[in-house]
């Protein structure tokens, strides 16, 4: 909303700050973490009073069950301070926007259900898994299916940009696209998920990779930074930029509360929101093959499930960690909590540089 100021600048000066999109990040940021820190308290409080509280496994962790009954679904505070900032700060005649806006509410949607289910209605299991399955089909068919209508970039539409190459190198995957991009957008919201089972690892951790996405849509928006760089030039993709900064933003303000010892969890009504919303981002900036690297400790987290799974059946009943997702193997070994989430935090600094280092190693 503010970006259409700009048009005014001709009469008042200082106006023109406002087109600029490092200016609206900075305010998005800025903006989102206000926002979130402004609204957590009301939101923590109505939460404690309904008595939607966290439920703890009981094979978990022995040291989460004191965490029995902190306030859940505190990922409301998290959407509502994005859709505020963003309705505030981002060009709303962007298709890159909306689109991000829809993957936003309609996977924090799906997750709401979810913890709804779990914590209100005290169903263990929470909403039924194909209900949350078509919930992310629909989003991600939505994006791909609009995509593919009118492509980021005509040229490259059902093409990957091969990161770390001294050339613009581009793998064509034809037809297959669809289904690749499909699962990227439902592999990362599940892998967010997964993630979110320490105090602040979920929103720490997609802070660092949203930073990546954000400087990565930048450059690809700006033809002169993108050919320099030797991106894919997607016009409007600056526009992802100030979205991803109140994403940044909100995560922020939330993180506030949610770090070690939690006053308040995401619960299912954001953490599967994050990893749609990011891997949407990563395909509308054709970026996709680098989100394996800034988003690394969520691939982890999924590998290590998977891998856990599979050798218990493999082995009839061994286990491969002693607990799966990894971050719960690490606390079964000794290690306290805290320092396992700072320790996955630093990780995930180093995979943000590594995968802006592919910038300038092309």
């Amino acid at each position: 909303m503010f970006y259409y100021l700009s048009n005014l600048a001709g009469s008042v000066s200082g106006l023109n700050l406002f087109q600029y999109i490092t200016f609206r990040s900075g305010a998005a940021v800025i903006t989102g973490f206000l926002a979130a820190l402004f609204l957590a308290p009301a939101v923590i409080k109505k939460l404690t009073i309904f008595k939607i509280g966290q439920m703890q496994r009981a094979d978990g962790p022995k040291s989460h069950l004191s965490k029995h009954g902190t306030p859940t679904m505190g990922g409301v505070i998290i959407i509502t301070a994005l859709l505020s900032t963003v309705l505030l700060w981002a060009r709303l005649d962007n298709r890159f926007v909306w689109l991000l806006i829809f993957v936003a509410v309609v996977l924090s949607a799906v997750g709401m259900a979810d913890d709804y289910a779990k914590l209100v209605k005290k169903n263990p299991k929470g909403a039924p898994s194909w209900l949350k399955f078509a919930g992310q089909i629909l989003a991600a068919a939505v994006v791909v299916g609009y995509l593919d209508a009118y492509p980021p970039n005509e040229a490259y539409a059902a093409a990957l940009s091969v990161p770390y190459l001294s050339s613009k190198v581009v793998l064509s995957l034809g037809g297959f696209y669809l289904a690749f991009a499909m699962f990227m957008i439902i592999g990362a919201s599940n892998s967010t998920n997964l993630t979110d089972g320490l105090d602040g690892l979920a929103a720490g951790s997609f802070i660092f990779c949203a930073c990546a996405y954000a400087v990565f849509a930048y450059a690809a928006g700006n033809f002169m930074m993108a050919d320099y760089l030797k991106l894919i030039y997607v016009a409007g993709a600056g526009e992802i930029t100030v979205f991803l900064a109140a994403m940044i933003g909100a995560c922020m303000g939330f993180l506030w509360y949610n770090a070690y010892p939690a006053q308040v969890f995401m619960g299912d009504t954001s953490s599967l929101m994050l990893g749609g919303v990011i891997a949407t981002a990563a395909i509308c900036v054709k970026q996709e093959l680098i989100l394996p690297v800034a988003g690394g400790i969520f691939v982890l987290e999924t590998l290590s499930v998977i891998l856990q799974m599979g050798y218990f059946k493999a082995t009839k009943g061994r286990r491969l960690f002693r607990m799966a997702p990894l971050h719960h193997h690490f606390e079964l070994k000794g290690v306290q909590e805290p320092k396992v989430i700072v320790r996955f935090w630093i990780a995930g600094i180093v995979l943000m540089l590594m995968a802006l280092a592919s910038l300038k190693i092309r």
